[in-house]
């Protein structure tokens, strides 16, 4: 596996499938873990096309296991980039970090894509 990143709150990796893998670790880490295995499960229900699928999630280990969205996108205007955030309002979810490193691109649809939901907020009426 491909380590993608390894900070304080997360270690995510890649397997050689394309399969991602996220260890939650770090202060909060089973409230960030709960919200967004909720969150991931919110956007499957209503078929969020742009987000990453949920295959599996450990609240012992406080690890999800999700499909791969793409690579990551290392610059994305700022319009674009809110445009992205918001059409997921649609879909009932607000992201609460809106930033750039949280959009990634997925070559096979040309689809710009958003993960990373552990502070993402579903709303009460999209």
């Amino acid at each position: 596996m491909l380590n993608v990143k390894d900070t304080l709150r997360a270690l995510v990796r890649i397997g050689y499938d394309g399969t991602v893998y996220k260890t939650f670790r770090g202060p909060q880490a089973q409230e960030r873990f709960a919200n967004e295995v909720r969150v991931l499960q919110h956007l499957e229900k209503v078929q969020c096309p742009f987000v990453p699928r949920l295959l599996e999630f450990d609240p012992l280990q406080l690890r999800i296991v999700t499909t791969n969205c793409g690579q990551r996108v290392e610059y994305l205007d700022s319009a674009k980039a809110a445009a992205v955030f918001h059409e997921l309002q649609a879909y009932g979810v607000r992201h609460e970090d809106p930033e750039v490193r949280n959009i990634t691109y997925r070559i096979s649809d040309g689809r710009f894509c958003v993960i990373d939901f552990e502070f993402a907020t579903i709303l009460p009426n999209p």
